[in-house]
């Protein structure tokens, strides 16, 4: 009975030791994401994302049902590279549970212009994001994301 537990015991260990193993591989595969935030003019993090993200990747920032599509997405990191030059995305930390990763992010920089209709005149924004990526075959196919604009337009506007 001993030998019995302690068999089970050692699979069990094995098991988790691969499943932490293939889930660590996916971790580079949403870091891609970051990396394309923090530098969205950038040709080639912009090939990185598109390699890491399904064809129907979709962007869910609400309940809206108004889903944003990678086109779109990648469309809007072009303006963020000109409008924000020095954006930085940087994860604080990441966590994977199966097909999730969670992702704990700051963003920070500093518009050139105006950014929802706040003219930060040369203000900056230092604001949480939390993300959670789905996955399926190794591809994100969906993230979820949450930003602190309110706070970010709230140092932009000086108040």
């Amino acid at each position: 009975m001993n030998t019995i537990r302690k068999t089970l015991a050692a699979a069990s260990l094995a098991i988790t030791s691969i499943a932490s193993a293939a889930a660590a591989d996916e971790l580079p595969t949403v870091q891609a994401f970051y990396d394309l935030l923090s530098n969205p003019g950038s040709e080639s993090h912009t090939i990185a994302f598109v390699e890491s993200t399904s064809a129907a990747w979709e962007s869910v920032g609400d309940y809206s049902g108004k889903n944003k599509p990678r086109d779109a997405f990648l469309g809007q990191m072009g303006f963020f590279a000109k409008l924000i030059p020095d954006l930085e995305w940087s994860v604080q930390s990441m966590h994977q549970d199966g097909d999730f990763v969670t992702v704990r992010s700051r963003a920070t920089g500093t518009p050139t212009g105006p950014f929802f209709g706040v003219d930060g005149q040369g203000r900056s924004f230092d604001i949480m994001t939390i993300d959670i990526h789905e996955l399926k075959d190794g591809k994100i196919v969906r993230s979820y994301h949450v930003e602190d604009w309110a706070t970010a337009l709230k140092q932009l506007s000086g108040k």
